[in-house]
């Protein structure tokens, strides 16, 4: 048994794109505290420093602003591309102001984690690893090229070579950790959100089938009397006719179409009770054999077995969420058994639980303590060959099932057993979960 995805799920996204507002915001924040910064160093403390220069970079930032909100207006998403050529900008003028005034003797040399954050949760990671090494490059030029610090007049500061050198790793440090952190828990969270949309989609899908059962049982009940009463009045029609004329003829057939309509509709008012109702119960052991039958036709056997029973078999409320995701084990099972599936069901006073195994060559060892999260999957997005007719490697199969089946209570473990290797999953639920 392997991981499968649920057909027409979309891939998972990377990268979401910012909407263009935000980028310019946080630049209209960073500007005014800069503004504010270079302003009261200058006059409120009295430090002599490069005003022009420093306001000249400043003025840099407000322009690009005014530029990308008349160009592009605040609801744009930009590229990946272009987001992160304006971090990268933020990041070299926030560098060039630095520079400017003592370099990593400032204390806001801090202030380049900033672009660094950023990029690492809103941009891909190869973005954000540039990004990030952009960012130790500037902290080292910082640390070697620099003017003095501002400060008293006539007064000369002093820092230890050693002490700029511990503010230069930990700086570097802090891009490493950031960039490296901050970007895999974005990119774990974006995938978790990923997923449960892919598996709302896929409950949507079912509940509308079960819907459109229900649709199609009450149209078949409303269109019912109309066409009661066509048959009853060609029958009428039939009685007044003169055997053997094209009158008669034409209401022998009027007969005949209105008797096979009526078929057509009983079939749909059946409909609903085929697929189950979303709010009918059933026995344990009719559930697993309606959710195994579509998957019969494979060439797979599919046996049943109940073991360890006390009692009659539990009932289950039937659910969307129920029959998905005991059917999508089931499917899975059969695509990478050899010859056979076995379903077995157990339960007592305390537990239900369900066992589908299969003769395949098992789950991947690696992969075993991983099973259940989003996008893992030991099978080729794109196969081909033999295997062309299988469904793709997104992994969304078994988090859809699990995240369905633990919505009703259960709780799935997955193993290989001895002594071939064959993978089995167990579904368990407390007993009152289910009654």
């Amino acid at each position: 048994m392997s991981l499968t995805q649920a057909d027409g799920l979309p891939l998972p996204s990377s990268w979401r794109p910012l909407r263009q507002q935000s980028l310019v915001l946080v630049r209209w924040l960073a500007v005014i505290g800069q503004t504010i910064g270079v302003l009261f160093v200058d006059f409120g403390l009295g430090f002599p420093l490069p005003l022009l220069a420093c306001l000249l970079l400043i003025g840099a930032s407000v322009a690009l602003n005014i530029w990308l909100v008349v160009r592009f207006g605040a609801a744009h998403r930009p590229s990946s591309l272009f987001a992160s050529g304006q971090i990268a900008f933020d990041l070299c003028q926030l560098g060039g102001l630095l520079a400017l005034t003592g370099g990593l003797h400032n204390p806001f040399s801090l202030l380049l984690l900033a672009p660094v954050s950023v990029s690492a949760t809103s941009l891909p990671q190869r973005a954000s690893t540039l990004i990030a090494v952009l960012a130790a490059l500037i902290a080292s030029i910082l640390a070697v090229w620099h003017l003095p610090l501002p400060w008293t007049p006539g007064e000369e500061l002093v820092f230890n070579r050693i002490y700029v050198i511990g503010i230069w790793v930990s700086i570097v440090c802090g891009v490493v950790f950031i960039s490296a952190y901050t970007s895999r828990v974005a990119h774990d969270a974006r995938q978790i959100a990923d997923a449960l949309a892919a598996t709302e989609l896929a409950l949507s899908h079912k509940e509308q089938l079960s819907a459109l059962d229900g649709l199609a049982a009450a149209a078949a009940h409303e269109l019912g009397t109309p066409l009661s009463t066509i048959a009853l009045a060609a029958k009428e029609m039939r009685a007044d006719a003169i055997p053997g004329s094209d009158l008669a003829g034409d209401v022998e057939l009027i007969i005949e179409q209105a008797a096979r309509c009526r078929a057509i509709l009983a079939k749909l008012r059946n409909l609903g009770n085929e697929a189950g109702d979303p709010f009918a119960a059933v026995p344990l052991t009719d559930l697993l054999a309606e959710v195994a039958r579509p998957h019969e036709t494979r060439g797979k056997a599919i046996l049943f077995d109940a073991a360890d029973t006390s009692g009659p078999a539990p009932v289950f409320t039937r659910s969307v969420g129920l029959l998905y995701g005991l059917g999508n084990l089931i499917e899975n099972a059969s695509d990478f058994a050899r010859s056979t599936v076995r379903i077995e069901a157990a339960w007592d006073s305390t537990a239900v639980s369900v066992a589908i195994t299969d003769d395949g060559p098992g789950f991947a060892p690696e992969l075993i303590a991983r099973l259940g999260e989003p996008y893992l999957t030991s099978r080729p997005r794109d196969a081909q060959g033999a295997d062309a007719h299988k469904p793709g490697g997104l992994g969304l199969g078994i988090f859809i099932a699990k995240t369905l089946l633990e919505r009703s209570g259960a709780r799935l473990a997955f193993q290989n057993i001895a002594p071939n290797g064959h993978a089995q999953v167990r579904i368990v639920w407390p007993r009152g979960a289910v009654e």
